[in-house]
């Protein structure tokens, strides 16, 4: 659904992308990290057809971005980070007037927009001004703008920025639903928790170059090491860690818990439990430790 080779931009002489390439399936959500000015927005306007590569080859919904690329902007939604909303009319009228711009029928295009906005839990607010709406509130309007036209490829950048957190759900469950229909969406976000939730895959970029991809599982085996399990214990550890050094990588220990990595847990685990039963010893849990999408992004990008 959208195929990036080597894509390069160059602005004079500064280079905003220097070769980036990347594949999102129908279906699929790939979150774009990176700090900022990293390559992000240049990316999402180079696959949207507003910008024309400077080098390399970008295919979206099946046309290619420089030579069809009325085509590309018709099965594309767009979300900017500045969505520039026409404050001065209200929600219906706006998205009327957007969705008269993809030669929707009228009909069908109110009928489409009122079911959007019912959707996004603004359907009250249809004949509202827009400068009468919060930041969190324009945000969602300009999401239901680039879905109007129910595009197959949605290019997302910061979705839920300045949205309370009941808003930003209804967004994030918004786009797991969307997913379901076989659409291929690009995410660009620094809300990690958010990415973690939403994507299939992660891509960082770093000074115009994808540095790192793959799915969050793989990143943090990858980046971080093998997992980190925590056992806790009814009574003090005593010398039960000393034994323990022979059967698992123990990285740290306190009264009565203990820390160790296993490159396979599902191996691991029973046997080590196994181990301490035998042994009188009895274990209130063993679970994994939590590690973040953030750690991962720190050690990249650092």
């Amino acid at each position: 659904m959208i195929e990036a080779e080597n894509l390069v931009k160059q602005f004079n002489d500064f280079v905003a992308l220097g070769g980036v390439s990347l594949r999102v399936e129908p279906g699929e959500v790939v979150a774009l990290l990176g700090p900022n000015g990293a390559g992000k927005t240049t990316t999402v306007r180079l696959l949207a057809a507003l910008l024309a590569p400077t080098a390399g080859r970008a295919r979206v919904a099946g046309f290619d971005v420089v030579r069809y690329p009325i085509e590309v902007r018709r099965r594309v939604g767009v979300l900017t980070e500045a969505p520039g909303l026409y404050l001065r009319s209200t929600a219906r009228e706006y998205l009327d007037f957007f969705g008269s711009t993809y030669a929707l029928p009228a009909e069908a295009r109110r009928a489409r927009a009122m079911t959007l906005l019912a959707r996004f839990g603004m359907a009250a607010d249809a004949d509202r001004r827009l400068n009468e709406f919060s930041k969190g509130m324009q945000q969602k309007l300009a999401l239901i703008r680039c879905m109007l036209h129910d595009p197959p490829v949605l290019l997302l950048d910061e979705p839920t920025s300045a949205m309370d957190p009941h808003s930003a759900r209804v967004v994030r469950d918004a786009l797991l639903e969307l997913k379901k229909d076989a659409r291929a969406i690009i995410l660009c976000t620094h809300n990690l928790t958010e990415a973690e939730e939403i994507a299939d895959r992660i891509a960082i970029i770093r000074l115009g170059r994808i540095v790192v991809t793959g799915t969050p599982a793989e990143l943090k085996q990858r980046l971080l090491g093998p997992p980190l399990m925590e056992l806790r214990l009814s009574e003090p550890a005593n010398g039960l860690v000393a034994d323990l050094r022979g059967r698992v990588d123990v990285e740290s220990a306190g009264e009565a818990w203990i820390r160790f990595r296993t490159a396979d847990p599902l191996a691991d685990n029973p046997r080590l439990l196994r181990w301490l039963a035998e042994r009188g010893v009895d274990v209130v849990t063993l679970s994994e430790v939590p590690r973040r999408l953030e750690d991962v992004y720190l050690n990249v990008v650092k």
